[in-house]
């Protein structure tokens, strides 16, 4: 196997580590395993879902924030679809191992940031609250208009 194929075509290099590990786990005695790229492509996967994870969760939030922020927007009941898409896809993907490196505090902030000096239509947005208003199991698992309704600012608060 040539060195370079792993940079070159990783499709055929994991099939072909993918056969070569098949045949060693029935025993038998196989050579040009590159170990270095199947530990690395192992941990790959896992840090793939988690960062698919979060990035729907952030999306999830980036949309409830549009839906307070533009409460009269036409946009809202796609704004609404996208978010139960990316419910589902997180829930699905979730793991609970995921929960201690799921940062919300973070995922918020990234989401305000995204919609900063954002408009629709000309028009501002409402305020949103400061700090994320959700739990990761909310965001997870409640229903998208429970999502809605737990976005309200104090009074007093502003974006």
């Amino acid at each position: 196997m040539p060195d370079d194929l792993y940079d070159r075509d990783i499709l055929i290099w994991s099939e072909q580590q993918a056969d070569l590990l098949r045949r060693a786990a029935r025993g038998e005695r196989v050579n040009d395993l590159d170990w270095a790229h199947v530990v690395e492509e192992i941990e790959d996967v896992g840090l793939s879902q988690l960062n698919s994870v979060k990035s729907y969760l952030r999306l999830m939030i980036v949309h409830l924030l549009k839906i307070q922020g533009w409460p009269n927007s036409t946009s809202r009941n796609h704004w609404r679809q996208e978010i139960n898409s990316f419910q589902s896809d997180a829930e699905q993907r979730f793991t609970p191992s995921m929960r201690q490196r799921i940062e919300l505090e973070r995922l918020y902030r990234k989401a305000l940031e995204q919609l900063e000096d954002a408009e629709f239509d000309g028009i501002p947005p409402s305020p949103w609250p400061l700090l994320c208003p959700f739990t990761l199991d909310q965001l997870l698992f409640s229903k998208r208009a429970d999502l809605e309704r737990q976005l309200t600012v104090p009074v007093g608060a502003n974006k």
